[in-house]
């Protein structure tokens, strides 16, 4: 509700004005009303926004004329809204000679002091920012603020800002105490207090992962852990963890650390298996069995279930796995060739005897 600013001025003034001369103030209001009549009629307004701490008449009153600058109420805090009564309105104008004025069937007046909000985040990153200031070779991002009592949004006049008062803090407790002093009339000071750590990002469980199962995308998020608690094989980013699978059984809140994943295991020890065999121009394909599990892309040992014999694959995907050109054995007997050779060149050598041999 707005408050009266100058109720023991109109205290003074309205008992005086309402008489003079022993004429009622009914009939000098209409005495007068007559010559105080302007070409465009004064009119009450149905809201105002308004800055600094005084409503004055020209806030509530169009066509207020010389009378517009006179302060008659005490604004709202910073933000708020108020209602004032016209009838309440025209009790305070009286004094200043507003008559006539058009009240356009309104009963009260909504005022707004305008003010520019400053939120509980805006207040935590000024005192990160002065903090790494103040140790300078730290990134205000790294640290992370603990409250002993949550900040809460406040405001300002527009056009102004809070400013540091002062501050203090401990390296070693993590202790620190910020005073802002907010611009106006009066020195107001607000003082937050807390701790203060810095920290880093690190990637997080965001439900049980069970062993084996694949980490996706919505699985993990990002949460800043105490810089005491870094070590070189914990995860920073989601793309080292996507599409890996849990060695062990995991929980909500876990930081992931590259020892907690590996590349997920297509083909078990054991498996049914197809082997493709790969050469150019031709493609065969086997039944086998894994004697080795592994992931994609690994070489495991699986054997040939018709010829029983343990050939090495690579594997390519869930039950299959592929053997290269380089790693097949020539089909033909080695024999076959220097057969060949020496009946061929049995007729044709220049050596007696090796023809008296061939004879």
């Amino acid at each position: 509700m707005i408050r009266l600013a100058t109720l023991s001025l109109l205290a003074l003034t309205l008992p005086a004005a309402a008489q003079i001369g022993g004429t009622p103030f009914s009939e000098r209001f209409s005495a007068h009303a007559p010559s105080t009549q302007r070409s465009t009629a004064p009119a009450f307004k149905p809201a105002a926004t308004i800055t600094g701490e005084f409503v004055r008449i020209g806030d509530l009153v169009e066509n207020a004329g010389a009378a517009a600058n006179i302060a008659i109420f005490r604004a709202p805090d910073l933000g708020e809204t108020g209602r004032v009564a016209v009838e309440r309105v025209m009790d305070a104008v009286l004094p200043h000679e507003l008559f006539n004025i058009e009240a356009r069937g309104l009963t009260e007046i909504v005022v707004t002091r305008a003010s520019r909000p400053i939120t509980a985040a805006d207040i935590e990153a000024r005192i990160t920012q002065a903090l790494a200031e103040r140790q300078r070779s730290t990134d205000a991002s790294n640290f992370t603020l603990t409250f002993d009592n949550a900040p809460r949004s406040i405001h300002v006049e527009p056009g102004t800002d809070l400013r540091i008062a002062r501050m203090s803090f401990d390296q070693r407790s993590g202790r620190f105490d910020a005073v802002f002093e907010r611009p106006g009339t009066t020195r107001n000071l607000l003082r937050f207090t807390g701790t203060y750590a810095e920290t880093f990002e690190a990637m997080a469980l965001t439900r049980p992962v069970a062993v084996n199962e694949v980490v996706r995308a919505a699985d993990i998020a990002t949460v800043r852990r105490p810089k005491t608690e870094f070590a070189a094989n914990i995860i920073t980013n989601a793309e080292q963890a996507i599409g890996l699978a849990a060695r062990r059984a995991m929980r909500p809140g876990d930081v992931l650390r590259q020892t907690d994943l590996a590349k997920p295991e297509l083909v078990a020890r054991n498996d049914n298996v197809t082997i493709t065999y790969q050469v150019p121009g031709i493609t065969l394909t086997m039944r086998g069995k894994a004697l080795e599990g592994g992931s994609l892309g690994d070489t495991v040992n699986v054997l040939n279930v018709q010829s029983k014999r343990s050939i090495q694959a690579t594997i390519a995907g869930p039950g299959h796995v592929i053997v290269m050109a380089t790693s097949l054995v020539s089909i033909t007997p080695t024999t076959t060739a220097p057969r060949l050779a020496a009946q061929t060149t049995g007729r044709t050598s220049p050596n007696p005897q090796a023809r008296a041999s061939a004879e």
